[in-house]
């Protein structure tokens, strides 16, 4: 039985075609988190950027949820600020590098490497990769916008 049953699962398998085995790509979740994490931005306060003018680690004590993933804040009042407009704090692209996603493709934002343009934040992946991103932010940014949320699909 055992035999029979070691050929037959092959063989419909071949018959059933791409459809009964998994997608190569599956999707990227729609906020940027790591791997084997559930925190946006590292932990780092979103709301902070607009506040502060700086990155600024978030606390447990101040978390929320957003599509899917959990965000840290560093005060109580910044955490009201971003459950009242989500949107308007959360990076763009899910906080996913705002350069890759106008290549693209994804890839992880860094809270070090940002920038808010017209009063959107934005992550990139690292230093060198910010540097090719500010030579044309306003064709990146329409770039990504036009990539985004295939990239993640």
């Amino acid at each position: 039985m055992l035999h029979r049953f070691a050929v037959l699962l092959p063989l419909a398998l071949l018959l059933a075609g791409p459809s009964a085995v998994a997608p190569l790509h599956a999707a990227e979740p729609p906020v940027y988190t790591g791997f084997l994490s559930s925190l946006a931005v590292n932990g780092y306060d979103p709301v902070a950027y607009f506040t502060d003018g700086k990155p600024v680690e978030g606390s447990s004590n101040f978390r929320s949820s957003y599509q899917g993933a959990t965000w840290h804040f560093a005060s109580a009042a910044n955490k009201a600020a971003f459950d009242a407009e989500p949107a308007k704090y959360a990076p763009q692209y899910g906080g996913y590098c705002a350069w890759a996603v106008s290549q693209g493709y994804t890839a992880k934002g860094d809270p070090a490497h940002w920038k808010i343009v017209d009063g959107k934040l934005y992550l990139n992946y690292n230093a060198e990769v910010q540097t090719k991103w500010v030579k044309d932010i306003p064709g990146h940014i329409k770039s990504a916008d036009g990539n985004w949320p295939k990239v993640i699909q």
